[in-house]
């Protein structure tokens, strides 16, 4: 199994769809101002965060529980800015779909700009031929309000591929998160 270069990544973006919409490059301004980066980076993708944010919060105060979630846990919020209460967290999509070869795994990693500041991104690996947008979770581990921005960098995506092909893909095991779009809440 090898890490994949920017190369592998533009080839693999634009001849079979992997990433779409695709950034062959680093954007680090639009329109003239200063962003968080995203697009191709040497052995990655940095890619961004959408404007569609699930807030969590207590005002019900439900028991968190991944067999049967309550979904008024959340407060949904469509914005260019997303403020995480302080020891909370917050869930969105990346803007960019994704089509996961069948033998390559996808591994996202927090952005650095926002590790320094007490925000920790989490998402499970991508698995051979899962498709979809990518449900981000962001923790802000700090006492105080953090924010984090719609349509610029927030996590970088990195690609193993392997010299086979696996035995059984997540479409072939019929992935509950197959073909997700929007914010997906936790399912059983």
């Amino acid at each position: 199994m090898s890490i994949k270069s920017d190369r592998w990544i533009r080839r693999m973006a634009e001849e079979h769809g992997m990433i779409e919409p695709f950034e062959p490059g680093q954007v680090r301004r639009v329109n003239g101002k200063p962003i968080v980066s995203y697009g191709t980076s040497s052995y990655g993708y940095d890619v961004r965060c959408s404007d569609e944010f699930k807030i969590f919060t207590n005002i019900e105060s439900v028991i968190v529980d991944p067999k049967a979630f309550d979904e008024t846990s959340f407060v949904d919020k469509q914005s260019d800015t997303c403020i995480i209460p302080p020891n909370s967290f917050a869930l969105a999509r990346t803007v960019e779909y994704f089509r996961i070869p069948r033998n390559v795994l996808t591994v996202c990693l927090g952005k650095s700009t926002y590790a320094r500041c007490g925000i920790i991104v989490n998402v499970t690996p991508l698995e051979p031929e899962w498709e979809g947008h990518v449900t981000l979770e962001f923790s802000n581990t700090t006492p105080l309000p953090a924010r984090i921005y719609a349509n610029e960098g927030i996590a970088q995506m990195l690609f193993f591929e392997s010299d086979e092909e696996c035995e059984t893909s997540y479409k072939d095991r019929g992935g509950k998160y197959q073909g997700q779009r929007g914010v997906t809440l936790p399912q059983t």
